[in-house]
């Protein structure tokens, strides 16, 4: 899948537009039929979702199995459609969004975007901006759902600069009316903000002043390259697009766990006293706080074994050479390039030829998998910062795999983007 095909940048072409868009008919049922992105539902998660309506989303973003899934996905959606379940809007509009979660820390935050239709062309265009590598397979899949289906139905995550910090104006205005719907979602909560008319062309206008970075949702931006190379109507995707300003806007680290043999504390110390100062953790010491305290110190992660515990501060700079898969500058300032290069790469020679690397987001689950010896090792780590992720794709580099999580998922089913009639302007 070249994506650096798909249709020709158009510099005239507003970024952002407001789009006709298709919703479900009972707002009062959104919470049931919303699903996270399909990449991070796993069976169990499958079977929970589809278990609290009939109607719910994760049925068409990730159909049945059995026979042809895409088909099965687009008869579906056709039913749904014939029976009132989907409605289409009269007019133009963007949807307005508002999560409300709490942090790794507990902490009660509120994230506020707006979904609108956003262009989509080759990235050597500059105007949508990735920071990672993506992988053929699940594009595939979500190239032949597109096909089968000719509908979007989940919003990318991206970000914009909003340097006047109009679209933050905007967003606040909008969200100072009453909601036109209410949802929740696993811990979370959301307000959603049917915006039409002026306002509509106002919230779409301040989006676009400036590129915009995707933050999530890589995999669909590409496949929506791709798609628009067969469908002409498809020159648009939809996007969740917050400002770099909100409140509520962090990134997560993704911690890495190592699955394979049991890993030697003193052979892995070893090895890692050439690169890393260390520190072991006492039984009650918190492994969280020690590792954001290394924050302001330089590139740390912390290692966990079955039995032990350590705070790896690293000694002295690191360039491209010393990291021998990274081949660009901004990349090698990473904590998460260095970390891996460096840490995570010995702990896995140590666990044996058939080690494996899984990931998650979340500290506490990572700290369980080892005292439950469901893994051999975890090394947790800090995330990037913000300006980091934008620096890297304003240079043209790429993020090793998992460098960042952006907390919460835009939930997949809020409004959906057909393509079956003319694209928006």
């Amino acid at each position: 899948m070249d994506v650096k095909k798909g249709p020709p940048a158009n510099p005239a072409k507003a970024l952002v537009v407001p789009f006709h868009g298709e919703r479900y008919d009972d707002s009062t049922r959104l919470s049931a039929r919303l699903a996270p992105p399909y990449d991070v539902i796993d069976p169990d998660a499958w079977a929970q979702l589809a278990e609290l309506d009939e109607h719910n989303v994760v049925r068409l973003i990730l159909p049945e199995s059995n026979g042809d899934r895409y088909r099965r996905a687009a008869q579906l959606l056709k039913t749904w459609r014939a029976r009132g379940i989907l409605i289409a809007d009269s007019k133009s509009s963007v949807t307005v969004v508002q999560q409300e979660f709490r942090d790794v820390q507990g902490v009660t935050r509120r994230r506020t975007g707006v979904i609108g239709a956003v262009a989509v062309e080759p990235f050597t265009a500059r105007r949508v901006r990735p920071h990672e590598r993506t992988h053929a397979e699940p594009k595939a899949d979500r190239l032949a759902l597109l096909r089968a289906t000719e509908t979007m139905f989940d919003a990318l995550f991206m970000l914009a600069p909003d340097r006047e910090e109009v679209l933050h104006r905007q967003l606040a205005s909008a969200t100072a009316t009453p909601p036109t719907a209410v949802a929740s979602l696993g811990d979370g909560s959301m307000s959603v903000w049917h915006v039409g008319d002026a306002a509509s062309d106002s919230l779409a206008s301040a989006a676009s002043r400036h590129p915009l970075y995707i933050a999530d949702g890589h995999h669909r931006y590409e496949t929506a390259i791709a798609y628009a190379e067969e469908n002409r109507r498809a020159d648009r995707t939809l996007a969740l697009i917050v400002p770099l300003r909100d409140p509520g806007l962090i990134v997560q680290a993704t911690h890495r766990l190592v699955l394979g043999n049991d890993v030697d504390a003193e052979r892995a110390l070893g090895m890692l006293r050439k690169r890393f100062r260390i520190r072991e953790l006492g039984p009650d010491d918190d492994h969280l706080e020690a590792l954001v305290a290394t924050q302001d110190r330089g590139t740390a992660c912390v290692l966990i074994l079955p039995q032990r515990r350590f705070v790896l501060l690293l000694r002295g700079s690191v360039g491209i050479g010393d990291l021998p898969s990274v081949d660009h500058t901004e990349v090698a300032t990473l904590d998460v390039a260095r970390v891996d290069g460096l840490a995570v790469n010995p702990v896995l020679e140590l666990a044996g030829p058939n080690s494996t690397l899984t990931y998650t987001a979340d500290p506490a689950a990572a700290m369980r998998a080892v005292r439950e010896q469901r893994i051999s090792a975890a090394i947790l780590m800090n995330p990037p910062s913000i300006q980091q992720v934008l620096d890297v794709a304003d240079t043209g580099g790429v993020m090793p795999q998992k460098s960042t999580y952006f907390a919460p998922k835009v939930p997949s089913g809020v409004v959906f983007l057909p393509y079956v009639t003319e694209s928006p302007r």
